[in-house]
């Protein structure tokens, strides 16, 4: 269990850099076009790790198991569709828009401060989890200190008549979309003993890479995609984006999904508005911080410690 919160710490650091390195990207190309360069690389190199695997050494499933009924393999790739739609494709081009509108702090605070809410409430309707009277606590002083690093304690940035509403509006959108995603993972794991979370990742970018392609084109931005391929500021943001923050960050979210609650891991997101502030005064992105953000992440902090702070068990 200590290997799985050390992994998600981990991935906290590496989707809270890559907001940074989106918003670097952007400085060359729109959003569309950095969302499909990650998905490839990430798409190609997840398909060239499973090859060179299968290569070595024999599959783990024979192929008596690998024998689906019909209908089982019908609604394994629908859920994977459903990922790739709601995990990969849609919901890196909510966020990066939001991002290219109104830098890359927003967006986050708004991802984290609503995603482990939904995801908590989803899991209590849907897989029947419990949360105990110490989480809802600390739910409630995480929402609280999220609320702080948003907003700063004034609610007028999200108002309609603010200059940067469609961006407020588009990252308050990727909660729902990651959300869903959430779900559609945990009704994969019935199909584990056919599929790897490896596996499941690596379809679930070749879905999404498809996807990203055909809206580049039906956005008319393939020109801008191609001319961009050898920028070598966004190549570097893309192969950060692929490796780092796709490839290893979705493993690590897929793999705790099945080693802790969902509220537990969802608790991590927390975490990450107030290190994406850190690294974003770091690099200079234009993000301001004041004394209420500083003191929104402490209390976002200290809530994380209560929510995933277990008791020992009595002996006996």
């Amino acid at each position: 269990m200590l290997l799985t919160y050390l992994l998600l710490f981990l991935m906290i650091f590496l989707w809270g850099f890559s907001f940074i390195a989106v918003d670097i990207a952007m400085d060359f190309v729109p959003p569309l076009s950095i969302a499909l360069y990650r998905l490839l690389i990430a798409a190609i190199s997840m398909i060239i790790v499973d090859w060179y695997l299968r290569k070595k050494k024999k599959p783990m499933i024979n192929s008596l198991r690998e024998r689906e009924d019909e209908n089982s393999n019908k609604q394994y790739w629908l859920l994977i569709f459903l990922a790739s739609l709601a995990g990969v494709s849609l919901y890196l081009f909510i966020i990066y828009s939001a991002i290219d509108l109104i830098g890359p702090s927003i967006p986050v605070f708004s991802d984290c401060l609503i995603n482990p809410i939904l995801i908590t409430i989803i899991a209590l309707v849907v897989f029947k989890e419990k949360l105990s009277k110490k989480k809802i606590i600390g739910f409630a002083i995480a929402s609280f200190g999220a609320f702080l690093l948003i907003t700063g304690g004034n609610l007028g940035i999200l108002q309609p008549d603010s200059p940067n509403f469609l961006g407020y509006i588009l990252s308050l959108l990727a909660p729902l979309s990651w959300t869903s995603y959430t779900i559609v993972i945990k009704k994969l794991k019935k199909f584990n003993r056919f599929k790897s979370d490896f596996q499941n990742l690596k379809n679930i970018s070749i879905f999404g890479c498809l996807e990203l392609f055909l809206l580049v084109i039906f956005s008319n931005q393939f020109d801008v995609f191609l001319n961009n391929i050898l920028n070598v500021v966004v190549f570097l943001c893309a192969l950060y984006l692929a490796l780092g923050a796709f490839v290893i960050g979705y493993y690590i979210w897929n793999f705790s999904l099945k080693k802790l609650k969902s509220s537990n891991v969802a608790s991590f997101l927390y975490l990450q508005p107030f290190l994406t502030l850190i690294l974003s005064i770091v690099f200079q992105r234009d993000d301001v911080i004041g004394l209420w953000n500083i003191i929104g992440g402490i209390v976002v902090m200290i809530a994380i410690m209560i929510i995933n702070f277990e008791l020992p068990h009595p002996k006996g």
